[in-house]
């Protein structure tokens, strides 16, 4: 397949994709964003307060990551972005901006000419009892355990035509990471 500009490491929360995201740029020695980092402070105090987030709550924020990957992709560097990214929608506004096309999702009103960006997918998945084990054993995350169901009922796992890998969050994490550069053919 040959190395995408950027990878996304998406699923519901708790699903490992910090994890998954931080040890692959690592070994892949690409740039790492955990998507979290990113949340304005509304979203992360709706999220503790247990109240979903919203579309018009995640999509100032996704823009936001947008912009930083366009950035880095258009500056040479290759990206490894965690990110729930649980709607195809979602996914979209990562990769092309927030009106489909590939842009800046900023309302400057300059026109700048992007990089396509070579884009791939990698959805962890797993059962809803699993991911809420690792969610009650996890501490400090502004992200409740009770928010996990919206999470799953928001969810529009990839499917074709979105370049994408489902890998199961049953196998060892070393697994995982061998799968993904496997099958990116990334040495």
């Amino acid at each position: 397949m040959g190395a995408p500009g950027a990878l996304l490491v998406m699923g519901v929360s708790g699903s490992g994709k910090s994890t998954v995201g931080a040890l692959l740029a690592s070994k892949l020695g690409w740039k790492f964003y955990d998507a979290d980092d990113y949340h304005p402070e509304e979203n992360r105090t709706k999220m503790g307060k247990g109240i979903p987030l919203n579309d018009q709550d995640r999509i100032p924020w996704l823009c936001n990551l947008h912009d930083i990957l366009i950035r880095d992709v258009a500056a040479g560097q290759h990206v490894v972005l965690a990110c729930s990214a649980l709607k195809k929608m979602y996914r979209d506004i990562l990769i092309r901006g927030k009106d489909g096309v590939l842009q800046k999702c900023d309302d400057s009103g300059k026109e700048e000419k992007l990089p396509e960006v070579k884009f791939f997918v990698v959805y962890l998945s797993g059962s809803s009892e699993v991911i809420s084990g690792r969610l009650h054993r996890r501490k400090g995350h502004f992200m409740p355990p009770k928010l996990l169901q919206s999470q799953f009922d928001t969810l529009e796992p990839p499917s074709a035509p979105e370049n994408f890998i489902q890998i199961s969050v049953d196998r060892d994490l070393s697994e995982i990471i061998a799968t993904i550069i496997e099958t990116l053919n990334i040495k």
